[in-house]
């Protein structure tokens, strides 16, 4: 029977037998132990299922990685132990020494850094770009040896919606996959496999968890990228891996051949794993998931329809609006609500800005965004503050810029505390 996808978030991944525990067990153990020698080497070796170490697998995360992965549509994921941890793995899964790939400039900071300096001490270049330029436009920043092309659903802190249909059809006419981080969208509101993506991630910290109790990431395949057809492109899943006994994983594991890889050779080398434990609180924000979504985008919804007509507010970026001018893209790939997140600038100086976070009492500061907290924090002065002004100016992130999160409390409490912080300005 298919299942609404309300239902999925309570009833998927971990499936109780008879007698079984209710509730998904946590699994808090380092090893499995085994009465057949020749068993565990076969493990090890890839030619049989099961598990032997949790770095490398642990039931409780894979209840946890089937589950996101049924959200989205896909054929295999595995956690991670950050989102962070997803995107490297998403593109160093397929990109080596000497590659290229491309990027929405307008990314989440910490991942322009991680691509932009780190994977560049890597041998791997990534080129950002204005996702908004035309196709023909875009098409020239790619070369020979472009590996994948990366965005995200909506960009962190600036809400842009990404034109699925333009950078799919950029991605798959040059032979690449499409990356997407669909951290602020969820599931819920958009399954870019659908329109094109052939990779997804997530910080499952953000909305997935939904308390912020834990940090972890997943990476999803679709399964629908043909890796074979672009061998030369893919020495890593198309020829022989002499560290597995010359194993080729798009040959052997077919369409779950890439998140194979990622585990076997990836979460083995890094051991970026996310605990049971971890999992097991993603499980429990996963079963909400669906309720909660609905209600962070009507409260946003009533936050950026106030914050647009109140005299001290310069200007609202939330395509929830209906004169936001990604509006009609948002209702083509999110036509059921965006997330609960928004930004906004106030007039004056930096330092009213300031002021008015300041003054704020139900909404706190903090370093965090997409959870049943609503919070606040200047992106120029956090979490953007390792790019230069430059670099900022690219993103498109002003220096007045106020990413503010939508959490579960009244609207007209988040309202009444930004109306009266105002007042102070």
């Amino acid at each position: 029977m298919e299942k609404h996808i309300e239902t999925t978030c309570v009833q998927s991944g971990y499936y109780a037998g008879n007698g079984d525990p209710r509730q998904m067990p946590i699994i808090q153990s380092t090893t499995f132990k085994y009465d057949d020698s020749d068993y565990m080497g076969r493990l090890f070796d890839l030619e049989e299922e099961g598990y032997f170490y949790t770095r490398l697998a642990n039931p409780t995360c894979d209840y946890v990685a089937k589950k996101i992965c049924e959200l989205e549509g896909g054929v295999a994921a595995v956690l991670t132990s950050s989102g962070q941890a997803a995107n490297f793995f998403a593109v160093f899964n397929i990109c080596e020494a000497g590659d290229h790939f491309i990027a929405s400039q307008s990314i989440y900071g910490g991942t322009f850094n991680l691509f932009g300096t780190t994977m560049k001490k890597m041998g791997i270049e990534c080129t950002f770009v204005d996702q908004t330029l035309p196709y023909e436009e875009l098409e020239k920043y790619f070369r020979p040896n472009t590996k994948c092309l990366f965005g995200e659903t909506l960009t962190n802190p600036t809400v842009n919606v990404l034109d699925f249909d333009k950078f799919a059809r950029l991605a798959h006419n040059h032979g690449v996959p499409l990356i997407i981080d669909n951290t602020f969208a969820t599931p819920i509101n958009c399954r870019p496999f659908e329109f094109g993506a052939d990779i997804v991630v997530h910080s499952t910290t953000k909305y997935m968890d939904g308390h912020a109790a834990t940090v972890g990431g997943v990476v999803v395949d679709s399964g629908n990228f043909d890796w074979m057809a672009h061998a030369e492109k893919y020495p890593g899943l198309c020829t022989p891996d002499e560290s597995y006994h010359g194993i080729v994983y798009a040959e052997k594991f077919g369409k779950n051949a890439y998140i194979s890889k990622a585990v076997a050779h990836l979460m083995r080398d890094f051991g970026a794993v996310q605990s049971p434990q971890n999992a097991f609180y993603v499980n429990l924000g996963l079963e909400s998931l669906y309720v909660r979504m609905k209600q962070h985008c009507e409260s946003a919804y009533k936050v950026a329809s106030f914050l647009k007509q109140h005299e001290k507010v310069a200007w609202v970026k939330y395509p929830g609006l209906e004169d936001d001018p990604e509006y009609t893209l948002a209702q083509k790939y999110m036509p059921n609500g965006t997330c609960g997140v928004l930004c906004f600038g106030v007039k004056g100086s930096r330092e009213d800005a300031i002021k008015f976070m300041d003054a704020l009492n139900l909404a706190n500061i903090e370093t965090h965004v997409s959870d049943s907290h609503t919070c606040l924090l200047h992106p120029a002065s956090h979490t953007h503050r390792q790019m230069t002004d430059e670099q900022l100016k690219e993103a498109g992130v002003a220096p007045d810029l106020i990413r503010f999160s939508v959490g579960l409390e009244s609207a007209e409490d988040i309202i009444a505390d930004l109306e009266q912080a105002l007042d102070k300005i």
